[in-house]
């Protein structure tokens, strides 16, 4: 008991506690304003002033470029909670921005289509190359996302976080000019510590660092003075999106990339954070099975055009980013890789379509792993459409989850998937946190983005699409070689679910865009 009292204790008097309390006063604050209005004279004019609010924010919701199921999930609400729930989405819902942010998003595009714009007119070299299918999909990141595709490129793929480690402190030793890290998650341990201790040698040699992770990815993980205590050790640190108590759906876009950018040349990505649990040195879920991959050479380029423009958008300032533009490398490899980014304020879910074009050009098979498998009505009829033409697509998830709600809905899509013939796979040493796709042995990606809503069309993501290099090979076997750590789900298991638990995946299902 006293233990429990103690975390209480210290739930309360963290910063996140803290501002938790904020928010439920002031939520209770609209609440009792609210109930108090029955006793209002022309209650009646009122509450029909109300309806028509809501009327109207349902015609909004509906006329609005989002996700069909995040609609559905917003019209419950403000139909079901009338007047708290047009209310609600007037704080909550929606992508609207203040003009401050609308500006500052400007300047974040100029900056990256600036620096990349030039270079976007590769796409069509593939069709010769690797095919139409490959030049189409390079041609939509270049269009829409600004997004080159390269050569003198070399990638090298990590089947697991413990893989990569002495390999990015063997980069970070190497560095000269800059070290840029971004991160959802840092936590002090043993990989990130050891990683400070390089930084902190790199600083006294004169390499500049900078270090940018997200608030609430590190709020119980580091300090809230954790900035100035970098600052001290002459690394430049800045938080994205620093929570406030303030209930506000700002608080829902997060900065869900991972970047280790040496000089310009190197870099690293994935699914792993810096924390203890990615490289397995510390068990939270069983073995936790994740992946990264490391780039040298000309597209390490486009990923600290990226980083660069972050760092602006949280600083809010504009600087030169050719100062750190690399010499051209002098890779020649085989195939093409192209790093893409995604912001979830311009409507455009270049995560998504990335996906979508992946499994829609597929003809012979299609294998991902992903930790979440939260889908909405597109990826399911393009993942169902592909196994019933034929496409051999496979899914592996986590046998042990690490959010209970998000894994009930995860298994609620299993039903309907295996009807149409994809075959799905558990994980069963633990926790799988890769988010990889291979197709054909001829493309895959390797990246942050999960296939939920939110990684879809509220964070801000990364990725990196390969075309015909033989790292796709390698990604094809340790899919394979995952799988056969894995259990297969059979429909007949599904089926044999209790109709309560049932009822309860479906109930979420419908306020998963919500999760």
């Amino acid at each position: 008991m006293n233990r429990i009292l103690t975390h209480i204790g210290k739930l309360l008097f963290h910063r996140l506690g803290i501002m938790a309390v904020l928010i439920v006063v002031q939520l209770g604050f609209y609440g009792f304003a609210l109930s108090r209005l029955q006793e209002i004279p022309h209650y009646d004019m009122i509450h029909g002033a109300f309806l028509i609010l809501s009327i109207l924010v349902v015609v909004w919701i509906v006329a609005s470029k989002s996700n069909p199921g995040y609609k559905i999930s917003w019209i419950i609400i403000v139909l079901g909670l009338m007047p708290f729930g047009s209310l609600a989405y007037l704080l909550l819902g929606g992508n609207h921005l203040s003009n401050f942010n609308q500006k500052r998003l400007r300047i974040m595009e100029e900056k990256v289509c600036q620096n990349l714009g030039d270079e976007c007119h590769r796409a069509g070299a593939l069709t010769q190359l690797i095919g139409s299918d490959a030049s189409c999909m390079a041609n939509y990141l270049e269009q829409v996302a600004h997004c080159p595709v390269y050569g003198n490129t070399k990638s090298h793929y990590y089947p697991l976080g413990d893989n990569c480690y002495s390999d990015i402190l063997a980069a970070l030793w190497g560095a000269k000019r800059y070290i840029f890290i971004e991160y959802f998650i840092i936590e002090e341990g043993k990989l990130w510590n050891s990683i400070l201790d390089v930084l902190q040698v790199k600083v006294q040699q004169g390499v500049e660092v900078r270090v940018i992770y997200d608030d609430v990815g590190s709020i119980f993980t580091l300090p809230a003075d954790y900035p100035e205590r970098m600052e001290k050790l002459g690394i430049q640190c800045r938080v994205f999106n620093r929570i406030l108590p303030v209930v506000s759906l700002r608080q829902n876009n997060r900065d869900h990339r991972k970047y280790m950018i040496i000089d310009g040349t190197v870099a690293f990505t994935g699914g792993i954070n810096m924390a203890d649990e990615y490289i397995n040195v510390k068990s939270r879920f069983g073995h936790w099975k994740d992946s990264a991959i490391r780039l040298e050479g000309d597209a390490v380029w486009s990923m600290t055009v990226s980083f660069l423009s972050m760092w602006d958008f949280t600083e809010n300032s504009a600087e030169d980013f050719d100062g750190y533009r690399p010499e051209p490398s002098a890779w020649s490899e085989v195939g093409y890789v192209q790093p893409y980014q995604d912001c979830p304020w311009d409507n455009e879910p270049v995560g998504l379509s990335v996906y979508l074009n992946l499994i829609n050009r597929a003809k012979r098979y299609v294998y991902i792993t992903t930790p979440y498998l939260v889908i909405d009505y597109s990826m399911t009829v393009a993942l169902t459409t592909a196994a019933k033409s034929g496409v051999d697509v496979r899914i592996i998830t986590p046998h042990i989850p690490d959010k209970k709600t998000v894994f009930e809905v995860t298994r609620a899509h299993y039903d309907e998937l295996l009807e149409a013939g994809v075959k799905i796979y558990e994980y069963t040493p633990g926790f799988i946190h890769s988010k990889n796709f291979v197709v054909d042995d001829c493309y895959a990606t390797v990246g942050t983005v999960n296939m939920d809503y939110r990684s879809m069309f509220l964070h801000f993501e990364n990725g990196v699409l390969l075309y015909g290099t033989p790292t796709v090979h390698h990604i094809r076997d340790d899919f394979l070689s995952t799988q056969d750590k894995s259990v297969a789900v059979t429909l007949e298991q599904c089926k044999s679910v209790p109709y309560y638990r049932r009822l309860g995946r479906e109930i979420l299902q419908v306020f998963a865009p919500l999760l």
